[in-house]
């Protein structure tokens, strides 16, 4: 029993000590994150001298933070005595010589470390880490180069010594040691990419990548790595021609299906880079029809062309070319689940460009038959047929088609645009009571395009019925956005400039000002809509149209005009003064992107 209670009570004492400890230990961290370092110290001093090794790294980091050298090194020089075998004090007796100013001599203990190296892996591993904890990348990556050496292994330590080139910020070393770690790890090449896109900060880093490329492709020429990072490097570069003379180059030698290829358009596509795409397009589509992706690259080679062609300025002869190539794919391979996307472009055609309405509808319609087709296109295709319904006169027919999307696909991003369609469809038949109550739910649309068009619209019809009850002037603006979104500028620009003539107290001037801007950029005609938009900028600032104004002054200029120095004002004017506007993020990421920014890069 007496036993028993000694026991006891020793435990209990060790249980009060530690509690005692851990209650000042907390009490001395408070002190240093107040600043009153010299009360931290005393408490570290006290407990390391109750428990000498346990509180010895904050005990001495602390007598460093004061200057007490001469305590530190004594301090530190008892425990190299002590534990002779254990590097991590001669490591901290550098730093304290580092902090003295006496950098010699603390490379001298780092050298001599680095001398008697021994050839063992973990322990070469320990020695790094103790060095990169106390901050010295240096030491730590020579201790893993020499580690190499003394292991006869070059593959050893990649994936610290990527960590540290990194931390460094040594692009070259970092792209060497990539270069020597991916060919056995492939895996790992998007990491590669994403890590070096967020280091490399202009055309001088990426040559570091292309010129060390180039030099192993004369080493390993079969290694197929390498030119997929070149092709890589020359997309980051937008040098399109170049990236996809890459990707091409080693497809013919690997003799593979075109994978690579065909998702290296698509890439080029989204870039504009039209030519290069339908190069590429070409190339998989000689491999025959064999090939998994001849029918894929038929179909994307035509809808690259139509991109081309509707971007820019064309003709109607430009037109009816591309409705014989969709029309020929289309006897190639039939109307099927497979081509159902052609199927909706050449409608897209027929219907906004050849405003061919009957034929448009006719291969709408036997489009969304086919059984099988993928549900958000079959959704699509409806909504494309319920718009040429709208623009045939048809709006019974356009809402019931809208309804059923939207029905069908309640809460998400499809039926959202089938509700602001419907909501639309009253707008432009002047129902605007109906219109304005679906806008105003869509405000909260988890599309922010959706959600800004109807905020916009909304707040148009209220503000036009207020200055007008009878909404006369809001009917014909209406009839003018038809003939706009049917891409009829001639009938619309006379329906808007009739407007002011037919209804002069109507308050939609600044309205009329971005009808007119949309006409313009819907030609092609950049430098007079800039001249409107600004208008509407200057003018009416506090008004409907401001911000989206100003974003489109800042797109036009960055996209159009090639004038980034233009487009960063715009874009930070959006910023500064319409700190409300739901263009402001999208503002936020741009403005940052062609400050150079390279966080935001992604």
């Amino acid at each position: 029993m007496k036993y028993f209670a000694v026991c006891t009570f020793l435990l209990f004492s060790c249980f009060a000590s530690a509690f005692a400890q851990d209650t000042e230990l907390q009490l001395a961290k408070q002190f240093a994150a107040n600043g009153e370092q010299q009360k931290a110290l005393d408490i570290y001093q006290k407990l390391y001298k109750q428990d000498n090794e346990s509180y010895f790294g904050v005990y001495v980091n602390t007598l460093l933070e004061l200057k007490k050298f001469d305590e530190a090194e004594g301090i530190t020089k008892k425990m190299i005595r002590k534990h002779a075998g254990d590097h991590q004090y001669i490591i901290t007796l550098g730093t304290a010589y580092t902090q003295q100013g006496e950098v010699d001599k603390a490379n001298a203990l780092y050298d001599e470390l680095v001398r008697n190296l021994p050839p063992d892996q973990g322990e070469i591993s320990a020695l790094a880490s103790q060095f990169y904890q106390n901050a010295n990348i240096e030491y730590a990556i020579r201790i893993f180069e020499k580690g190499r050496k003394m292991l006869h292994n070059d593959a050893l330590f990649s994936y610290e010594l990527i960590n540290l080139y990194r931390y460094k910020r040594d692009k070259a070393a970092l792209t060497e040691e990539y270069l020597n770690f991916l060919p056995a790890n492939p895996a790992f090449i998007s990491q590669a990419e994403n890590t070096l896109a967020g280091l490399y900060e202009n055309a001088a880093d990426y040559d570091i990548l292309r010129i060390a490329v180039l030099k192993r492709i004369q080493k390993d020429p079969q290694q197929p790595l390498y030119p997929q990072l070149l092709t890589w490097q020359f997309m980051q570069q937008k040098e399109f021609d170049q990236a996809l003379n890459q990707a091409l180059a080693l497809s013919r030698r690997l003799n593979d299906d075109g994978s690579s290829v065909f998702e290296l358009c698509s890439t080029l596509e989204g870039n504009d880079a039209y030519d290069a795409a339908i190069r590429g397009y070409e190339y998989l589509i000689s491999k025959g029809k064999d090939s998994p992706y001849y029918i894929s690259s038929k179909i994307e080679l035509i809808n690259t062309k139509n991109q081309k062609v509707t971007s820019g300025k064309y003709t109607e002869d430009d037109l009816l070319s591309l409705e014989k190539n969709y029309n020929a794919l289309l006897d190639e391979f039939g109307k099927n689940v497979n081509t159902v996307f052609a199927m909706q472009k050449l409608a897209n055609l027929e219907a906004f460009k050849l405003h061919k309405l009957d034929e448009a509808q006719k291969i709408l319609e036997e489009a969304v038959a086919i059984p099988g087709v993928n549900r958000t296109l079959l959704a699509s295709c409806k909504l494309d047929l319920g718009d040429i319904s709208l623009l045939s006169g048809k709006p019974w027919n356009a809402t019931l088609l809208y309804s059923q999307v939207e029905l069908d696909n309640q809460a998400s991003a499809i039926g959202q645009d089938a509700k602001y369609r419907n909501a639309k469809l009253a707008y432009y038949t002047g129902d605007f009571t109906w219109a304005k109550g679906q806008l105003d739910v869509l405000k909260a649309a988890t599309s922010e395009l959706i959600a800004n068009d109807a905020l916009n619209l909304s707040l148009l019809i209220s503000e036009s019925l207020f200055a007008d009850s009878t909404g006369a002037a809001l009917k014909m603006f209406a009839r003018a956005d038809l003939l706009i979104y049917a891409e009829q500028p001639e009938k619309a620009m006379h329906t808007l400039d009739s407007i002011d003539t037919k209804y002069p107290a109507n308050s939609l001037a600044d309205g009329i000002l971005m009808a007119k801007s949309r006409l313009l950029i819907q030609q092609k005609d950049y430098p007079a809509a800039v001249i409107l938009l600004k208008k509407i900028a200057q003018e009416y600032g506090t008004g409907l149209w401001a911000d989206d104004a100003i974003f489109m002054l800042a797109d036009i200029y960055e996209n159009q005009l090639s004038d980034k120095e233009q487009a960063k004002i715009y874009y930070q004017k959006i910023i500064t003064d319409y700190a409300g506007s739901l263009w402001i993020n999208e503002a936020r990421k741009r403005f940052r992107l062609l400050r150079g920014d390279k966080n935001d890069a992604s």
